[in-house]
């Protein structure tokens, strides 16, 4: 029998794999399983380069547990270890020191153990005690027990195994008993190992799908192969967009399958879906740090063994092969709309609406696919019409470019609530976009600065004649005095909680009054309230422009009565009439406007 200590040059291994990597225990099932597949992988290809020639026997790794014993055991069938080997790649930790270990790593608490060589030790992080029997593929090597209690003292004595490879078996802490429960190691497998390469068997049955399609050629695959294996990623999720196939091996490794999935409303409901794995091995789906942010909006699965999983969240952003995939999957993605948008534009204008949140985040987060996104983005009407940019500018340019040679874009964030406003620009032969996603008061902007000499406007943030104003409008005939007074008795009429810039103008319009805000004041006012906090234009009281509009014969007529009774009544009138269909008008104030309207019917 043999006694020593474990190799390492600090007595603290045990209690930091214990306690820094605690959150993240549950990996130890993956690192075993992994080492196990490795074993096997290693085995057939030895068979394969003729260095082994007996049998091979069943190549698969088992899982099994004792609830009564609080024992979980791993068995492969792989190449198994002399008693030389185990000395070498168990008790010898290529580690410097945990002190540098807790420095240089101290913001990651996933993906580390592996990468130092350490991956059967996570098996410490649940278990008291270990054991591993093994017995070497080598002609007359003799079985192998090692068995160490969370401490550098270990015993390498004679094993038990008759067969090539090898058991690990955990003997259960207190703390970790659930881990020997059915339920949870099959959650375990399905999370960590439901892609492994090779046959991975709990109970009866194998756990996991050797070959998923990430692995084969696109030309052998079909339409229905992408869904059904989309399915089985998300099984509550409606079907997806479209799918990208991604598949590369120079100057880096990478394959995959990407899915666009219908983005209706919130984004953050849809991030963290793309599952990253390492050779088939999951390793997370928390890739914001390996795709630029809009991409995490997509679905699916990225497998590259050269994306570095040991090092820290900073390292990763500026790492080369890192950026190289991130670059890659973003031009993939702008290169499969693009193609579609050639190739098959009714199937993009109908799916559209699910996607367009995701393209417009796409265009203001990262401005490669920006540039790329301006071939193939689409612009929608009121009338459900679909323009490219370049589209939508040769239609609006002759009826809506102002006196001052600018081209004025409209648009609606409401088709219901902002009718009449639509009506009024139909009216006058415009058209009218529809902007209803919550990036817009940012996309919009975004759209100003690449379209020269182009402004956008909301249809109810003005009367049309002013919004494409085509020549100088007639001011009223009034003194300074005379219009202050006008404004004055106006802005008695209305609701005190909110500010009014009200001016006296000529409208060629039925409306006596016209209440609307400032694109400018509401768009940043849209803007902070999307970022979650109220900046300086967030933080001010509602504010709202109020045309009374001198060439309309009712305010003529409030003008010139002299009974002030009467002249009160009209002007809460027409105001409560501006006021109701700017969706203002509420409880009492309403059943007010109501009864006044029927007494003057």
């Amino acid at each position: 029998m043999q006694k020593g200590k474990i190799g390492v040059t600090t007595e603290n291994i045990f209690p930091i794999i214990k306690k820094f990597l605690y959150s993240d225990h549950e990996i130890f099932l993956r690192e075993l399983v992994s080492n196990a597949v490795d074993a096997t992988q290693k085995m057939r290809a030895l068979a394969g380069s003729g260095d082994f020639k007996g049998e091979l026997g069943e190549m698969k790794v088992k899982i099994s547990a004792d609830t009564e014993k609080n024992t979980i055991t791993i068995s492969d069938s792989g190449i198994g270890m002399s008693a030389e080997e185990v000395d070498k790649y168990i008790n010898q930790i290529a580690f410097s020191s945990a002190g540098e270990f807790l420095d240089r790593y101290k913001d990651q608490l996933n993906n580390i153990i592996g990468h130092f060589g350490l991956g059967f030790y996570s098996s410490f992080m649940v278990a008291k005690k270990v054991e591993i029997e093994t017995l070497s593929w080598r002609e007359g090597a003799e079985a192998v027990k090692w068995s160490c209690e969370g401490d550098p003292d270990y015993k390498i004595t004679k094993g038990k195994r008759k067969v090539r490879g090898t058991d690990i078996i955990l003997y259960l802490d207190d703390e970790s008993k659930e881990f020997a429960t059915e339920q949870k190691i099959e959650s375990l497998l399905n999370k960590y190992c439901r892609f492994l390469p090779v046959e991975i068997v709990f109970g009866d049955k194998a756990v996991n799908d050797t070959a998923p399609i990430w692995t084969k050629k696109p030309s052998e695959l079909k339409e229905e192969d992408y869904m059904e294996f989309y399915k089985k990623l998300y099984p509550m999720q409606d079907d997806p967009l479209f799918y990208i196939h991604l598949n590369v091996d120079y100057p880096f490794t990478l394959t995959g399958i990407l899915y666009f999935p219908k983005i209706k409303d919130k984004i953050e409901a849809s991030r963290n879906k793309i599952q990253l794995y390492s050779n088939q091995v999951y390793i997370t789906d928390s890739v914001e740090n390996i795709v630029p942010d809009f991409l995490t909006l997509l679905h699916g699965v990225i497998d590259s063994p050269d994306i570095p999983l040991n090092v820290s969240r900073s390292y990763l952003q500026s790492d080369s092969n890192v950026k190289k995939i991130s670059s890659y999957i973003t031009k993939k993605v702008a290169d499969r709309l693009e193609e579609i948008f050639k190739n098959d534009r009714p199937k993009l204008e109908e799916k559209w609406d699910n996607l367009k949140l995701f393209i417009e985040y796409g265009m203001l987060t990262e401005e490669k696919f920006g540039e790329r996104a301006e071939k193939f983005a689409l612009l929608k009407n009121c009338d459900d019409k679909f323009f490219s940019y370049e589209e939508y500018k040769t239609l609006i340019e002759p009826n809506q470019t102002d006196k001052d040679k600018r081209l004025v874009y409209l648009y609606t964030a409401n088709k219901e609530e902002q009718y009449s406003y639509i009506e009024s620009a139909r009216n006058k032969g415009y058209d009218v976009l529809i902007f209803d996603s919550q990036l817009d008061s940012h996309f919009i902007n975004l759209l100003e600065s690449k379209f020269k000499e182009s402004t956008f406007a909301r249809v109810d943030s003005d009367h049309i004649d002013r919004l494409i104003q085509k020549e100088d409008i007639e001011k009223p005939d009034l003194s300074e005095e005379e219009t202050k007074a006008i404004a004055d008795s106006f802005k008695e009429a209305l609701p005190k909680e909110n500010e009014y810039n009200i001016t006296v103008e000529n409208l060629n319009s039925e409306e006596a009054v016209l209440i609307t805000q400032s694109e400018f004041m509401r768009r940043y006012r849209d803007m902070a309230a999307l970022n979650g906090g109220m900046n300086f234009y967030g933080s001010l009281p509602e504010s709202y422009n109020v045309i009374v509009n001198y060439s309309n014969p009712i305010v003529k007529k409030i003008i010139s009565d002299t009974d002030e009774n009467s002249k009160i009544n009209l002007i809460k009138q027409v105001t409560d009439l501006a006021l109701l269909s700017n969706g203002m008008l509420k409880g009492e104030e309403l059943s007010k406007f109501v009864k006044r309207s029927l007494s003057l019917l």
